[in-house]
């Protein structure tokens, strides 16, 4: 299993109208077949931390990673999501012992970058270094 939790903020000035548009259409993509679960919801972590809320998407597998990130709904969802952004965090866990997990993880991450710029362009606007968003050199 993998499991990818997001910690974010709003920006300044969104609306509640909006702020639940994209939790709504985070939910969408918390629930597409690729994933097993999913939660959507406030942060009640650290409120130092300056999070506000929190998604959680846990795939069975790389191949069901793949599918997640290149689904049509998520693909959709993204550009009425992340420019309402302040500030993104990723962390994400597995109980998989391929000591090279993360790297290909990662590997599938750059892939969809590549292949959405847009996306990347978007996703690098508001994430705090978690996540890759320039293809290495």
């Amino acid at each position: 299993m993998i499991v990818n939790i997001l910690r974010f903020s709003f920006k300044d000035g969104v609306t509640q109208e909006v702020q639940a548009d994209v939790l709504e259409r985070m939910r969408r993509t918390a629930s597409v077949d690729s994933v097993e679960f999913g939660v959507v919801g406030r942060d009640i972590g650290d409120p130092r931390d300056g999070f506000t809320h929190a998604f959680t998407a846990a795939v069975a597998d790389l191949a069901a990673l793949e599918r997640y990130l290149h689904d049509p709904v998520h693909l959709a969802g993204d550009p009425h999501i992340l420019p309402y952004f302040a500030r993104l965090s990723a962390v994400r866990l597995s109980d998989d012992p391929d000591p090279e997990l993360t790297a290909k993880i990662e590997d599938l991450h750059l892939q969809k970058v590549r292949t959405y710029p847009d996306w990347g362009r978007m996703l690098a606007e508001v994430v705090d270094g978690t996540i890759a968003t320039e293809l290495p050199a």
